[in-house]
């Protein structure tokens, strides 16, 4: 008896040993995919099947590779996490509603966790939740943990996705058990993630600090968890005072780990913030995040990290992508042949790369310039000039892509989608459609102050790249009233002067997509009313109803038959010359590089600071002469005062 005894204290004293020894785990994560679940870029180059074979980055079918090895070097547990944003940005979330092709390869891959990011709200709150209904009943998808949404009790638009919530299908958080330790994991929209989520209403999103406190209290208090992770699509800035997983790990106690996501920052190593660990790895299945944890006795302890670059030394794991070319066929057949196209399919050569930058890009060039040419091909009246579309803007925003010339300076259809993929019509089919309306020339002035006075405050989705347009500004006047010089035309037809000033009243049709349109629309909200800019119709009567003025890609049928961007773009890129005779489009050496249509002249001098200026311009002018002339009579009077005590002392 007295064996026994001894027996069964030392197999508690062995366990309490063991409970309270350093427990390891391994965090990989990812986040932003976008869809991209083909190597880029270009995808043409793409081969998953060898190593060393081109110079893409990414493909699921790589990362699946190496989210084994990962696993198999070790003997701890090993938690596979996504920040947000795994939609829109390539063909593939063309069939999102229909197959849920993103979600289902996330679930073969081995996903223990994801959350949903701004951009999986695009397809709005139904088609979010039929895009989940379908993961569920086409193979499953890894469990969703979403924390701070607020549906509607008025609207009846979200009830469907609210459903969805009430299912279970998407919880508040998740409690994972592994290798002896309970991990909560929660998920939450960033303030600046919501605002770039218009899709989403009536849906609104709680504070995420707020949230993330009531989070870690039911996580530490309820459900007594040994560790709290957050999925956070928030993102980290330069600028402090905007670097939101920054403030939520100074503002919210408890949690040890924050995956994020949504500014594509590539994190090298994690920022440590009151013992936080926050992590990023950039975007589009670039990297793998690999961290690795030792917890013992309540704490959390960083003992490595490293990101993983996706490349083509790793070779791709040859069951999924077998799943991926099956789910590239369908799309082929679905969604391209009506359109005549598929996605391996050469429509142009280039001789150079087409990029993004945050400045005058000859991608952007382009883009802008294919709005202006195709809603002039099917909605301009040759007998009516009026109807012609002088201007087209796009936003880098909505730019998601370089297209590189890569190995061969083949355009296939699937890169030249990846560069303008957003997006859902009224219709409900999928991709921005264009919008046609009128601006008064001051109204194209208030446009082109997006550029120059909300990009350099809100970031790089706002800058704009133009076609028709040609201007100058000088970053130094006052805010809102920086353009100096517009001229109008194209570098063929040569380009003349705007008189932009209010008492210009003639009517120039401009061309956009309806996301940029709507910003325009409402952009005065947010600049105290300096940049209100209505939309009018050809005889100048205000648009209310934005959809009103989609362009109608034919006019026979009845309804609004939506012309799309991307469509577009293609066929912009179709109708270049064969200029070396191989019976393919060659993209015009016009846009090897810039096109002068954006120029900035920083200049103090004073000239360049009045000249035309607006109301703003005049009325700071002369507040600060007001203030001048009262610091002058404040001194004049000061003087006399003091010359008349110095009489007195005498």
């Amino acid at each position: 008896m007295t064996l026994m005894r001894i027996l069964f204290l030392a197999v508690l004293l062995v366990s309490a040993d063991l409970f309270a020894a350093e427990k390891e785990l391994t965090i990989l994560h990812t986040n932003d995919l976008h869809s991209h679940v083909l190597g880029f870029s270009p995808n043409i180059d793409y081969r998953p099947d060898v190593t060393g074979a081109d110079a893409t980055q990414g493909g699921w079918a790589r990362i699946a590779t190496v989210l084994k090895r990962e696993k198999e070097k070790r003997n701890h547990p090993v938690l596979l996490l996504d920040a947000g944003d795994f939609l829109m940005g390539s063909l593939f979330h063309m069939l999102a509603r229909e197959e849920a092709m993103e979600l289902r390869l996330m679930k073969e891959m081995g996903y223990d966790a994801l959350t949903l990011g701004n951009h999986e709200f695009d397809l709005k709150p139904k088609g979010l939740a039929r895009i989940l209904q379908t993961a569920k009943t086409k193979g499953g998808m890894p469990p969703i943990v979403f924390s701070n949404a607020l549906f509607s009790k008025e609207n009846e638009r979200d009830d469907t996705l609210e459903e969805i919530f009430n299912q279970g299908m998407v919880k508040p958080y998740t409690v994972l058990e592994k290798g002896g330790m309970k991990i909560g994991v929660f998920g939450i929209l960033g303030k600046d993630a919501a605002e770039k989520s218009p899709f989403a209403s009536p849906m609104k999103f709680r504070d995420p600090v707020d949230t993330s406190r009531e989070m870690v209290r039911i996580l530490r208090e309820k459900e007594k968890v040994d560790m709290v992770i957050c999925l956070s699509h928030s993102g980290l800035r330069e600028t402090k005072s905007k670097s939101e997983d920054e403030l939520l790990a100074q503002n919210v106690k408890g949690i040890d780990v924050i995956v994020g996501g949504h500014s594509h920052t590539r994190q090298e190593k994690p920022l440590v913030i009151n013992s936080t660990l926050i992590l990023q790895a950039s975007a589009y299945g670039k990297c793998v995040g690999v961290l690795d944890l030792a917890w013992e006795k309540g704490a959390v302890k960083q003992k490595g990290y490293r990101l993983i670059d996706i490349e083509s030394s790793v070779l791709g794991d040859a069951d999924l992508q077998k799943q991926i070319e099956s789910f590239m066929e369908t799309i082929d057949r679905d969604v391209l042949q009506a359109v005549n196209l598929s996605s391996g399919k050469t429509i142009a050569h280039t001789a150079f790369d087409l990029t993004i930058v945050e400045e005058e890009s000859n991608l952007g060039n382009l883009i802008a310039d294919s709005l202006r040419w195709y809603v002039n091909r099917h909605d301009a009246d040759s007998q009516d000039p009026r109807t012609k579309v002088v201007v087209a803007m796009e936003s880098n925003g909505l730019i998601r892509d370089d297209i590189l010339r890569g190995k061969t300076g083949a355009l296939a259809v699937t890169d030249v989608f990846a560069a303008v993929p957003l997006g859902i019509g009224v219709d409900d089919t999928m991709g921005y459609p264009l919008i046609a309306c009128y601006f008064y020339a001051s109204e194209i002035k208030k446009a082109l102050e997006v550029l120059t006075s909300v990009y350099p405050r809100k970031g790089s989705s706002y800058f704009l790249q133009v076609s028709g347009v040609k201007f100058t500004y000088n970053p130094r006047r006052m805010i809102f009233d920086r353009v100096t010089d517009i001229r109008l035309g194209s570098e063929e037809e040569g380009y003349v002067p705007l008189d932009y000033s209010e008492s210009n009243k003639t009517l120039y049709r401009i061309a956009t997509n309806i996301y940029n349109a709507t910003f325009l629309k409402i952009i005065g909200n947010y600049t105290y009313q300096i940049l209100n800019i209505m939309p009018k119709d050809l005889n100048g009567n205000p648009i209310q109803d934005l959809s009103a003025s989609r362009v109608d890609a034919d006019k026979d049928k009845p309804g609004i038959q939506e012309l799309k961007e991307w469509i577009g773009v293609m066929e912009y890129i179709r109708s270049f010359p064969d200029t070396n005779g191989d019976g393919t489009p060659d993209v015009p050496n016009k846009y090897r590089g810039k096109l002068g249509r954006i120029t900035s002249q920083p200049s103090w001098n004073p000239v360049s600071l009045l000249s035309r200026g607006t109301m703003v311009t005049w009325g700071v002018f002369s507040l600060v002469l007001f203030m001048i002339l009262v610091l002058v009579l404040l001194t004049i009077l000061v003087v006399k005062r003091l010359g008349k005590k110095a009489v007195f002392s005498q």
